[in-house]
């Protein structure tokens, strides 16, 4: 099994932060995984993506062309990356700040999540990214909520204790899917 990953938004909105996440997941499931970052030449405010692949077997290639799954964070970024989704694939798109009416595909599953919103009832609207990770676990095979629980322990939790709960409870709004 192997779940081929995109994720991409402006710099500042925490796009290699939840690539980290899902590889520290597979990575202390003892799965293979590779994490590849992307910036752009800005500091804030540019392009960010990374592609993440968390496998139960060797990885021969880093390069993602299509990807099994993905998330969005910007404008610029959906309509860059919808097209590197594979047929039967699905991407989440924080749809409290993305149009998806400008461009869609009928072979894909797009699942809108108002994750700027939800992040924002939480008081931290930095957490969109959080949201949208819980939104994109039940289309992954090899990482779920238990994993990426792990992984935030392991990444933030022992510096930022109360980060961990903030974190977890921006992934189960994002699981639930609720506005």
């Amino acid at each position: 099994m192997m779940d081929k990953i995109l994720l991409a938004g402006f710099g500042g909105q925490g796009v290699m932060f939840i690539g980290k996440i899902l590889a520290y997941a597979g990575m202390l499931d003892e799965q293979e995984i590779c994490w590849i970052p992307s910036y752009g030449p800005e500091m804030r405010g540019g392009t960010a993506n990374c592609s993440v692949i968390v496998s139960s077997a060797e990885i021969h290639s880093p390069v993602i062309e299509q990807a099994d799954a993905g998330i969005v964070l910007n404008q610029p970024s959906y309509e860059a990356f919808l097209g590197r989704i594979r047929p039967g694939g699905a991407l989440v798109v924080n749809s409290s700040i993305i149009d998806t009416s400008v461009k869609r595909r009928d072979d894909i599953e797009l699942i809108e999540v108002p994750a700027t919103d939800l992040a924002h009832d939480l008081g931290r609207p930095a957490l969109a990214n959080m949201v949208c990770l819980g939104a994109l676990l039940p289309h992954l095979q090899l990482v779920d909520e238990a994993s990426v629980s792990k992984a935030v322990q392991a990444v933030v939790g022992k510096k930022k204790p109360e980060m961990f709960d903030l974190n977890m409870k921006a992934v189960q709004q994002g699981l639930a899917g609720r506005s």
